[in-house]
């Protein structure tokens, strides 16, 4: 009898969170007795009998499942006989494999050619010495220096193919693939049925090729001596890793051949975001992600920058506004931060840092279900002090993507060819040529060119862009910056560049009006192809005139008063920027949907994983 069944004849009320679990044990007690009827794979059914366990582990002792008494004499007399039988039946199991010592059943069973491996509980003598090797170092020089060597290998099983006396596994490991041949017919036999997915372990010779495969490393193989699984995949996914990392070039090469295709769509990818993310592309793109990061703090930090954390829970407005999450702080109101811009400023400016950076998530409540807008994402935000002019913190900004996207290139050859091999792009152009001349360009070692608002206005008339389409002092809209980032493109030759002196009605309450124009402001975005990527602006450093701007946005003053406040014992003149990270990643690989680039999406519409 289920615990579900006790429960159900039981008189009480039951608790919401007990229900869910008894609903949980039931449907883990019918997958226990449907993979049994099936005669399934006895790894398999000792899965599900964990889980069941371990389910029913979580619930309370008058909801446990109940035995007869008679049952119970039936089996020999109660728990600790059953249990000292179970444990006696174990110990023979390890006796028979190598003399009772429990410690080595990782040993003994490797020393088997295949076969399932104990589950990995980092046991005192589980430290076998082996020396591991990447997938990716597997090549024909490795081949050479290593002839006749066994090597170790683990990866997921990307495809599995066997034959009568043959079993093909290619081996996947981050984005790199190779081909795995087993040559044991008995080996081979069970190694065929090793489900797609699964984690195993190789030992094998790597051999080179004379034909290439398609695996990344086409050049050699692995003949594999030894064969294990760690991990037993579901033979029921979603979808296949291998379907989901097709190409469209590929999908349409196989349609044409009239082959069956399977094309995962992207709702079914974020939904198993965890398989999604195991195909070589998105492998390739998170590890890209974490490239900008790391090259972002790297120049930064040479750069005298101080690496700042900020809190995300704000007793008011970051901007102003209402796109904000708002919150039940113990009682009071609160939000989720829309940026660090409040506590970024007064680090720079009022706190004697001069110069800081931050890496974090932002909140942005914008019920906008486009392609290139989320809810939640990461930002890399600058602020530091200046001495005379905001283009110095431009020339920064220049110099800094410069340095981004020149260590990106040099740097993750591989990760950029594999994206390329799923969706082909153009590399990024973003050094205006010598042509242009030195008053457009900002940066010291990098050339970024640099127009003004009103330039980008008069190329929009000239292209027959009307005033109802884009007026003089309104935000440029999504499609008129698209259409600005292909005159540009035309003109100049460059996919990156800068848009200054922006109008001052649409810019956030802290931005700097332009002196010369009161209309406009000392304030900037910057895009590439056609998008923007920053927002920033020099920044209001006098208490006085910051005050009546928040009231003029209508924020409430009070709710911004000790960062107004921050302002009345001396700043400095400051300006900065906020990047989104996602989008950069997204435009610089040229790819469709910033869901693309996103770990676990936060849009209007989802939630979850």
């Amino acid at each position: 009898m289920s615990a579900q069944a006790t429960a159900e004849n039981s008189a009480e009320v039951v608790p919401p969170e007990i229900a869910d679990l008894l609903a949980k044990e039931k449907v883990a007690v019918e997958k226990v007795v449907s993979l049994k009827a099936e005669k399934a794979d006895a790894g398999l059914i000792k899965e599900a009998v964990d889980e069941m366990l371990k389910i029913r582990s979580l619930l309370p002792p008058q909801y446990q499942p109940k035995k007869k008494e008679k049952e119970k004499k039936k089996k020999g007399g109660g728990a600790d006989e059953r249990a000292a039988k179970k444990e006696a039946r174990r110990l023979a199991r390890l006796k028979k494999q190598g003399g009772g010592d429990e410690n080595k059943v990782v040993k003994d069973i490797s020393a088997d050619m295949y076969g399932d491996l104990p589950l990995p509980q980092s046991r005192t003598n589980d430290k076998s010495g082996r020396i591991w090797f990447h997938v990716k170092n597997l090549t024909t020089q490795f081949a050479d220096e290593r002839q006749g060597e066994k090597v170790w290998v683990r990866g997921y099983a990307h495809t599995v193919r066997g034959q009568s006396k043959f079993a093909f596994i290619v081996l996947r490991q981050t984005l790199y693939t190779v081909q795995c041949v087993v040559n044991d017919k008995a080996a081979a036999k069970w190694a065929g049925k090793i489900p797609s997915e699964s984690v195993i372990d190789i030992e094998g010779t790597v051999v080179k090729l004379d034909k290439p495969t398609k695996a990344t490393q086409q050049d050699v193989e692995i003949q594999i001596s030894k064969i294990f699984v760690v991990s037993r995949s579901t033979t029921q996914l979603p979808f296949q890793v291998v379907d989901a990392g097709r190409s469209e070039e590929e999908i349409k090469a196989l349609e044409e051949k009239d082959e069956k295709v399977v094309r995962v769509g992207l709702d079914n990818r974020l939904d198993n975001r965890h398989l999604d993310l195991r195909t070589p592309v998105s492998q390739a793109i998170c590890r890209i992600n974490s490239y900008v990061c790391k090259y972002f703090r790297d120049y930064l930090l040479d750069e005298d920058f101080v690496e700042i954390q900020t809190p995300k829970l704000l007793g008011g407005a970051s901007e102003g506004g209402a796109d904000v999450f708002m919150l039940d702080y113990f009682g009071r109101p609160c939000c989720l931060a829309q940026s660090p811009q409040i506590h970024k400023q007064i680090t720079s400016a009022c706190s004697g840092l001069e110069r800081v950076f931050e890496i974090g998530p932002v909140f942005r409540a914008e019920n906008s279900n486009t392609n290139r807008h989320l809810c939640e994402f990461h930002g890399l935000d600058i602020e530091m002090a200046f001495k005379e002019h905001y283009h110095e913190v431009l020339d920064t900004f220049s110099d800094m993507f410069t340095y981004i996207f020149d260590n990106l290139y040099k740097n993750q050859t591989d990760e950029l060819a594999t994206v390329r091999k799923y969706h082909h792009f153009e590399d990024l152009v973003y050094r205006a040529p010598d042509s242009v001349p030195k008053e457009k360009i900002s940066g010291t070692f990098g050339r970024t060119l640099r127009l003004t608002f009103e330039e980008a206005i008069k190329m929009l008339r000239e292209a027959g862009v009307t005033e109802e389409e884009q007026e003089d002092y309104d935000d440029l809209s999504t499609p008129v910056e698209k259409k600005l980032g292909g005159l540009v493109k035309e003109k100049y030759g460059v996919d990156f560049y800068f848009l200054d002196k922006f109008p001052l009605e649409p810019r956030p309450f802290y931005t700097m009006p332009c002196p010369e124009n009161p209309k406009l402001s000392n304030s900037y975005d910057f895009f590439i192809r056609g998008q923007e990527i920053l927002s920033g602006a020099q920044r209001v450093h006098d208490s006085k005139m910051l005050e009546k701007a928040v009231a003029a946005k209508g924020v409430p003053v009070e709710s911004l008063r000790f960062y107004i406040d921050s302002f009345k014992v001396g700043a400095q003149p400051h300006g900065g920027g906020g990047i989104g990270l996602e989008r950069v990643v997204m435009l610089f690989l040229g790819l469709p949907n910033i869901r693309n680039v996103t770990y676990f999406t936060r849009d209007p519409g989802r939630l979850a994983p």
